[in-house]
Formats: structure tokens, C-alpha cells, sequence
């Protein structure tokens, strides 16, 4: 029996693990200190497990714990990057590049930093959402000073080859900032191995809490300095003032542990589970997969069905199933994916595209179930399209 509705959107977010609540519960009742206060047993408390916390989200990206800077979320992260570098470096340089299909809190970040002097460079992907090496070396400048690439994207899940932009940015003595949101507890994100200097991640990704993020800072080869974004009592090494959030980091600390733990035979069942929704959905005629199926997280297809609308599929999908046309921060709009865009999915195809999240909590079932509803729906809505002939 599925329970319904069926959840697929976990690229938007995930439901918090039982196991990081039960963690969580402690600090927003007994152990309610604050982690600045150390004149007492509450603010010593507070601050060991804030300590604990900070080793556990560093540990799941192969990080010191001193380069962990806690915000309320990927967003910020990406703010106080960006932004951070191009105040703290802007005797050397006011070029940043990026790539089109960013997140919009890289994009409009940028877009913001446009109107304070920068000079952004959007490069373009190819079919498969991959970014051109040549391209990215051809746009370097002289006066470039941040390239920022995501790990993986979070519309078709396309994982960009990281090391190799990193090495580009080293022998260019450039920063490299990588938003992780996606892929950090999914796939292996290790900042010495993939050479990032900036890495964002956020823990309501990864079956954590909402309103806890990380920013990674390297302190050595380079040592990345930032101009805070946030002023007040100089917390987190007067990168990002603010009362800790406790009970938030105890959550984002326990998700990594299991993250980490889990992570590899995780993917192995997601991707398994994710193929066989694909070919059950591929049965459908006019369907296509969006983006790289060899560079991609395991739990994470994007698909298209010709000759329908995609607002009237969501429709039929009658409250039956969760799933979304790509990203959270933009679903309100009827416009299609600037993603699929970038991607060059013709426009009839991006306004019919399904983001299908897979999840810890997903069932063979519900997989089952998911196809048949999909197909069902589509075969419906084709029958009603003008555009339909069979």
C-alpha cells in the first residue's frame, strides 16, 4: 500500500531523518544555552556541541573544522562567498566567472555585484549541461579573481568536472567557489580532493533541519580571506556575526554522520531505483531525459513529454504526487527552465519537463506507482491536445 501523496521532490528539500531529530530535541529544551555565553555551564554545553557539530559537517567534506562558517543556508553561503571575495579581493581584480545554469543565489548575487563595478562572465554548457574547458580558460582575464562552478545542478543533477575547473583556477592563481547544495551528502565532496577553495552546503538537503548552511573557507593553499557580509559580535571568526543556531547545527552535525555513513549504499539504491522509474517513463512515446546520464547524481532525472503543458500535468497529478519543473526558488513563475533553456531544450519540451527528486524514504512501490500515475496522466492530457495525432 502507498501512502499518498507520493514525495519526489527531494532536490527541493528532504524530510528531516528521525534520527537527526531525536539529536536535535535536547538543545531547545534542557540544553538551551547560548554557545558565546562562557561564563556558565549553559553556554559551555552549548559550545561543545556547537564544537561537535562543526568537526561533523567538516568531516563529510574532508575539511578542518576551523574552515566550517555556519549561515542560515546554501544561500547565504553563497552571498558571503561571493560577495566576500569580491570586497576582500578587489585590489587584484573585478572579474568573476560563472556558468548560466548557476542557482539563482549565484546569479543574482552576481547581478547584484554588476551594479557595484563586477564584471561577470556567464559561460554557456552544452547539451548535456556540461561546462567546455577551452571555453572557461578563453574567458580568464587578467583581472579575474573568482570562478564560481556548482558541484551539481539542481534541475537535471548534472555533476560538472570540478577537479579539472580547479585545477584551471590554481594555475591561474584564481579562487574556485563550488556550490555543493546538491551534492553534499549524495555523492563524495572532498575539498582537498576536488581543489576547493569556497565550497556552500546546507543541511535541509541532506535530511537535516531548514535554516542551517555551511560555508567552507580554505585556510592554507591558498589561505581564502573575506570581507563579512553580516556585522555584529565577530562570531565565526567575524565572518558571519549572529547567535549561533544550536539545536540547528546538532542536526546538520548528526545528517553528515549519517551522510557520510550511508552515502554509499544510498546512491547505489537510488540510482537503481531512478533507472527503473526512467525506463518505465521512457516507455511513454515523445520522452526524453534532460541533461548528461553519465555525469549525474544517482537520484536526480529530469524528463520532458511532448505535446502537453506542464502546468495542466501537474494538475492531473491530482495532489497524488510531489514533484516540480525544476527549481523551488523559481516555481511560481510560468516561464520555462532557464536551466532547460541553457540546455537548449526546445521551449515546447521545457514547459513539459518533470524534476523527479528521489529520496531516502522512497519506496520500490512508490516507484511503481509513479510510473503508472505519469502514464496515465500523459495519455490523458495527449488525448484532449490539438497537437496530438496519433
Amino acid at each position: 500500500m502507498v501512502n499518498l501523496p507520493v514525495y519526489m521532490d527531494n532536490n527541493a528539500t528532504t524530510a528531516c531523518d528521525p534520527r537527526v531529530l531525536e539529536a536535535m530535541l535536547p538543545y531547545f529544551s534542557n540544553l538551551y544555552g547560548n554557545a558565546a555565553s562562557r561564563s556558565h555551564a549553559f553556554g559551555w554545553q552549548a559550545e561543545e556541541a556547537v564544537d561537535i557539530g562543526r568537526a561533523q559537517v567538516a568531516s563529510l567534506v574532508g575539511a578542518d573544522p576551523k574552515e566550517i562558517v555556519f549561515t542560515s543556508g546554501a544561500t547565504e553561503a553563497v552571498n558571503l562567498a561571493i560577495k566576500g571575495v569580491f570586497e576582500s579581493y578587489s585590489s587584484k581584480g573585478n572579474h568573476i566567472i560563472a556558468v548560466a545554469t548557476e542557482h539563482k543565489a549565484v546569479l543574482d548575487t552576481c547581478k547584484h555585484l554588476e551594479k557595484k563595478g563586477a564584471e561577470i562572465s556567464l559561460l554557456p554548457v552544452n547539451q548535456d549541461g556540461l561546462l567546455d574547458l577551452l571555453i572557461l580558460e578563453a574567458a580568464i582575464r587578467p583581472t579575474t579573481i573568482l570562478i564560481a562552478v556548482m558541484f551539481a545542478n539542481n534541475e537535471v543533477g548534472v555533476i560538472q568536472p570540478i577537479k579539472e575547473i580547479s585545477a584551471i583556477a590554481r594555475k591561474n592563481n584564481i579562487i574556485f567557489f563550488s556550490d555543493a547544495s546538491q551534492a553534499a551528502g549524495k555523492v563524495n565532496v572532498d575539498v582537498n580532493q576536488f581543489g576547493v577553495d569556497l565550497l556552500a552546503f546546507s543541511a535541509h538537503k541532506m535530511y537535516g533541519p531548514k535554516g542551517i548552511g555551511a560555508l567552507y573557507v580554505r585556510r592554507k593553499n591558498p589561505r581564502v580571506k573575506l570581507i563579512a557580509q553580516m556585522d555584529g559580535g565577530g562570531h565565526e571568526r567575524n565572518m558571519r556575526s549572529g547567535t549561533l543556531n544550536v539545536p540547528a547545527i546538532v542536526g546538520f552535525g548528526k545528517a553528515c554522520v549519517i551522510a557520510k555513513k550511508e552515502m554509499a549504499e544510498e546512491a547505489k539504491r537510488l540510482s537503481r531505483l531512478r533507472d527503473k522509474l526512467e525506463t518505465g517513463l521512457l516507455h511513454i512515446e515523445h520522452s526524453f531525459v534532460n541533461g548528461s546520464k553519465l555525469h549525474r547524481l544517482p537520484h536526480v532525472t529530469n524528463m520532458s513529454f511532448d505535446f502537453i503543458r506542464g502546468e495542466s500535468l501537474f494538475l492531473s497529478f491530482n495532489k497524488e504526487l510531489a514533484v516540480s519543473s525544476g527549481s523551488a526558488c523559481t516555481s511560481a513563475t510560468l516561464e520555462p527552465s532557464y536551466v532547460l533553456k541553457a540546455l537548449g531544450v526546445p521551449e515546447n519540451l521545457a514547459h513539459s519537463s518533470i524534476r523527479f527528486g528521489l529520496g531516502r524514504f522512497n519506496t520500490e512501490e512508490e516507484i511503481d506507482f509513479v510510473i503508472e500515475k505519469v502514464t496515465r496522466s500523459v495519455s490523458v492530457l495527449r488525448e484532449s491536445s490539438p497537437e496530438w495525432v496519433v
